[in-house]
């Protein structure tokens, strides 16, 4: 589908989310009792956006309340708050569309029918956020899941070397070898300190005798 058919469809979309606003009615049923506006232009894309926002309808608000900073959501302008649906439901479940394309499309829906002269900019700021959040938890996703792949990789897991009953009496005989050498290591550097005691010894009386 190309970009300019779909901008039409989510024009359409948002026609029939608002008409439902205005007969209190669910946009799904709107669509089925054939309530929709004749020039609305209604296809598989609108009709898809449609229903997905009305199966989703609670979960969106949520989603919308926690990105939209003092401003309760039954307190936005009704377009607003029914574009606002349309566009979180396509950044969170339309994969295909690129999360730009689905705040541009916002915005200038925003521009055109927005309920106030800065709609444009309160839908901008609350699907930034939104977009924000979404890119962080898939980036929290990737580094969980490749975490979990090098756990469960077996050339990524280090054993500690395992010995027979041989193998660990060999090596605690090299232990007891190593230690020994130390200690004579010790002992020598204390013998040789000696003669230099001797020497200084030695310098003394001489140095007393030619007094």
């Amino acid at each position: 589908m190309k970009r300019h058919e779909r901008s039409l469809a989510r024009r359409c979309a948002l026609q029939v989310l608002y008409q439902s606003e205005l007969l209190d009615k669910p946009a799904d049923i709107v669509v089925e009792e054939g309530l929709v506006p004749e020039d609305a232009g209604m296809g598989d894309y609108a009709r898809m956006l449609i229903f997905g926002v009305a199966s989703h309808s609670a979960e969106l608000d949520r989603t919308i309340s926690m990105c939209s900073r003092n401003w309760a959501i039954d307190r936005m302008p009704v377009v607003d708050r029914c574009l606002l649906r349309l566009a979180v439901f396509e950044l969170k479940y339309v994969e295909d569309v690129p999360v730009s394309v689905s705040i541009n499309e916002a915005v200038e829906l925003a521009k055109e029918f927005g309920g106030e002269d800065d709609s444009h900019r309160f839908v901008n700021g609350v699907l930034g956020r939104l977009a924000r959040k979404l890119d962080g938890e898939d980036q929290q996703d990737c580094e969980e899941e490749a975490k979990g792949e090098e756990q469960s990789d077996p050339a990524a897991q280090q054993e500690a070397p395992s010995f027979s009953a041989e193998e660990e009496a060999t090596v605690e005989g090299f232990k007891d070898e190593r230690d020994q050498a130390s200690t004579e290591d010790v002992v020598s550097a204390g013998d040789r300190s000696e003669p230099n005691a001797t020497l200084r010894t030695d310098s003394a009386d001489s140095s007393t005798a030619a007094e």
